[in-house]
């Protein structure tokens, strides 16, 4: 009898056949359908049994490392639910979790999932007000945090409280685990549709979201980002992510043991580009994920002088520039795949493997996922807002919905369409381009401005490592492009870099889309990293007229040689 389980490897080995044929992945792939599905039982277990290869391949920066097969983290997961059933933990409990990169992490998360219990993953950057917030919305019953964060915790006793590392009183160890039966047993089969994962969207523009997955759209949908990725089975694959947000569980947990490769971490206290490829090199890597800012750092290094084992690289968390994808492709004759997707979805549009990949887009759709492209009227163009089309099939990977708190109600996505509140424009060939957040768009002479086309210009000059382009207030263009510009560490701000820079861009951008201002300053990020432009649009729209100039400001105007 076909169960759950084969319907998903079913899915799974179309992608892997498929993974070069992005036509005929796209035909032939259909979500797999199912009324009950737990993947951590159903699938992962299946799969480990009896199977020694490597699942999890942990290295600290001392060089001490940790490998489990597939069967050893099934085991191990299946001690951690024991105890943690043990400990009052049932379907539907809410746990907080707050762990680095470290073996518990991966065993915590199985264990919940075979539980049913709901993880709320939380990155160790929180503390006070922000880590009260998400505990309080997303009504967390349960805290497992490492011993070093448990400070964070002292005025939550009514809460059961589990450390990882030496405990501190009053609460337990997630070590005496080790003692707890090899086997497990659920309490029941688990709805595919019931709650799994509730993540904090990074909160670019508002207050985090309370994003709800279920069993059936984070581990199914993950397999639109396996394929982006270009997994094999036997593959060591390392994704540059903290814990806490949804591109960990993206290609930390899910599409990497999905395709039954093995996850790789290496632990560094701070990033530094050369020890990072020596890991790549001496850990034979085969797949690489980093998001651009990491791209950034890396190209810095001499490339042509690093041997690699890599054969895929891919880029997510924002869309990558042209010159970081060049350089690399210089170097190493490999090129660095974008992809695209939210905290809302699984992967949904990237370039696939072994397919054209065309500079400054970020692909196509993925299998299992139909995109348009909605105008102002919500009519479908040829560049609008990036929308997924929900009838008559709704894909997989997209959330259950958004809740304002954990007892509040489900606000699930309706009607015909997704939103994903960014705007894209689509080519003859069906590739898609970004253009940016819908609300960092805007006009300029009357112009429409894509923040992003400006920001790839910009750090094209060697000076600049990140660049975020918000409108200024003019009162004759009503608005001009504005750059908060951080530079590399070998430059400092002065006028003649600004001028430097004015030339480059001049030489580089059409006369309607030239950056007019310059100021040199730290980026106001989320902790998640991403840079929030909200903060300086909104800056910047406040400042008087005229604007009272920053220390490290300097306008198109400053410089006549300029003119013309």
């Amino acid at each position: 009898m076909s169960t759950a389980a084969d319907a998903f490897i079913q899915a799974r080995d179309t992608l892997l056949t498929l993974r070069e044929d992005y036509g005929a992945a796209r035909l032939a792939f259909q979500w797999p359908r199912f009324s009950h599905f737990n993947w951590a039982l159903d699938y992962f277990d299946r799969m480990a049994a009896g199977n020694q290869t490597p699942a999890l391949h942990v290295v600290q920066e001392d060089g001490q490392a940790e490998i489990l097969s597939y069967s050893a983290l099934s085991a191990r997961s299946n001690q951690v639910a024991n105890w943690l059933r043990a400990q009052g933990v049932q379907r539907g409990d809410h746990l907080l979790l707050m762990l680095p990169n470290i073996v518990p992490l991966w065993e915590v998360m199985l264990a919940a999932i075979k539980l049913g219990a709901v993880t709320i993953p939380a990155t160790t950057l929180l503390a006070g007000e922000d880590l009260a917030d998400r505990i309080a919305r997303g009504g967390a019953r349960f805290i497992i945090a490492a011993a070093d964060q448990c400070g964070k915790f002292t005025a939550m006793d009514h809460l059961t409280r589990i450390a990882v590392g030496e405990a501190p009183e009053g609460w337990l160890s997630l070590a005496d685990a080790a003692m707890a039966e090899t086997s497990f047993t659920p309490d029941g089969p688990t709805p595919a549709d019931s709650p799994m994962l509730l993540y904090f969207t990074s909160g670019t523009t508002a207050k985090p979201k309370l994003v709800l997955h279920t069993h059936r759209s984070y581990p199914v949908g993950h397999l639109s980002t396996m394929y982006w990725i270009g997994l094999k089975p036997g593959d060591k694959h390392w994704n540059i992510s903290s814990p806490g947000w949804a591109k960990h569980a993206w290609s930390n947990i899910f599409a990497p043991l999905n395709a039954g490769a093995c996850v790789f971490v290496y632990n560094f206290s701070r990033f530094q580009a050369g020890p990072v490829l020596d890991a790549i090199q001496q850990h034979s890597v085969t797949t690489l994920c980093a998001p651009p800012t990491v791209w950034r750092m890396l190209i810095q290094e001499d490339l042509h002088s690093r041997r690699t084992s890599l054969r895929e690289l891919v880029g997510a968390g924002e869309p990558l520039n042209p010159e970081v994808i060049e350089r690399v492709r210089d170097a190493w004759g490999l090129t660095i795949r974008d992809g695209f997707g939210q905290t809302e979805t699984t992967a949904l549009i990237a370039n696939s493997p072994g397919q054209p990949v065309k500079e400054g887009s970020m692909g196509r759709p993925l299998p299992g996922y139909e995109v348009v492209l909605l105008d102002a009227d919500g009519h479908e163009a040829e560049e609008g807002e990036v929308a997924l089309r929900l009838t008559p099939d709704r894909p997989a990977g997209l959330m259950a919905g958004y809740r304002a708190a954990a007892d509040a109600p489900l606000q699930a996505p309706d009607g015909a369409y997704y939103r994903t509140g960014d705007v894209a424009s689509r080519d003859a060939d069906g590739y898609l381009t970004y253009v940016g957040r819908a609300d960092d768009v805007f006009k300029a002479s009357d112009y429409r401005i894509s923040p992003f086309e400006l920001e790839s210009a910009l750090i094209e000059h060697e000076a600049v490592a990140e660049a975020a382009v918000v409108p200024s207030p003019d009162p004759v263009r009503l608005a001009v492009p504005k750059a908060f510009i951080h530079l590399t560490g070998r430059h400092q701000p002065d006028k003649a870099l600004a001028l430097d820079i004015f030339r480059h861009v001049r030489a580089v951008l059409p006369p309607y889309k030239r950056v007019r201002r310059i100021e040199f300053a730290e980026l106001p990020k989320t902790i998640s990293g991403k840079i929030r432009r909200v903060e300086l649009r909104r800056a910047e729209l406040a400042r008087p007229m005229p604007a009272e100039r920053g220390e490290w400001e300097f306008w198109e105007e400053d410089f006549p040689e300029l003119k013309g």
